[in-house]
């Protein structure tokens, strides 16, 4: 029974990374729904496992049960979420195909340069560019649905625009950064 209850308490990172995955699908239903209750309820569900970054990555660390698995699918779970979002705005022509293409350009390059490296036997680690770049993701998207739900005021159309080009600036910054930081694995 208590190797089960430590079976089940390793597991929990790992589940919350599935549900973050899981949820993605869910999430580009309500946010491309044309109705306020699935507007809402993106708004919540993407805040929720936009967080549950931040839960898993914790529980992970605290009970020292990181996994290959969480390390595969945790980022990968995270490029997903913001990057369907970031694709269903664009449909509802609440972004402009170039900038979502930075974006995803720079997740693709940036996972192929790990990939390249990992082949060779080194890991790149996540910096605090990055870091920092996923989350005025996260705040981008955010404010662009906050935006279609709710009536806050003009200021959120400030909001949009300052979180856009934070957000812009940081793919570009991060992704330079990479591969600055890898340039000895092209020479």
């Amino acid at each position: 029974m208590a190797q089960s209850r430590g079976l089940l308490r390793s597991s929990i990172p790992n589940q919350i990374t599935v549900a973050r995955l899981a949820s993605v699908p869910l999430l580009m239903f309500l946010i491309l729904w044309d109705s306020p209750v699935g507007r809402v309820v993106g708004v919540v569900l993407f805040f929720l496992s936009a967080m549950s970054d931040v839960v898993d990555g914790y529980l992970a660390r605290s009970f020292k049960q990181t996994s290959v698995f969480g390390k595969f699918a945790d980022p990968i779970a995270d490029k997903l979420l913001v990057i369907s979002a970031l694709v269903c705005l664009l449909q509802l022509g609440e972004l402009n195909a170039v900038w979502v293409m930075i974006i995803i350009a720079r997740e693709f390059l940036v996972t192929g340069l790990r990939i390249l490296a990992i082949s060779e036997g080194q890991v790149i680690a996540a910096s605090l560019l990055g870091k920092l770049k996923t989350i005025s993701h996260v705040v981008l998207v955010l404010a662009i649905l906050v935006d279609r739900s709710f009536t806050v005021g003009a200021w959120i159309g400030i909001a949009r625009d300052a979180a856009l080009a934070l957000a812009l600036a940081l793919t570009v910054i991060s992704g330079v950064e990479y591969f600055v930081r890898c340039r000895r694995m092209f020479v």
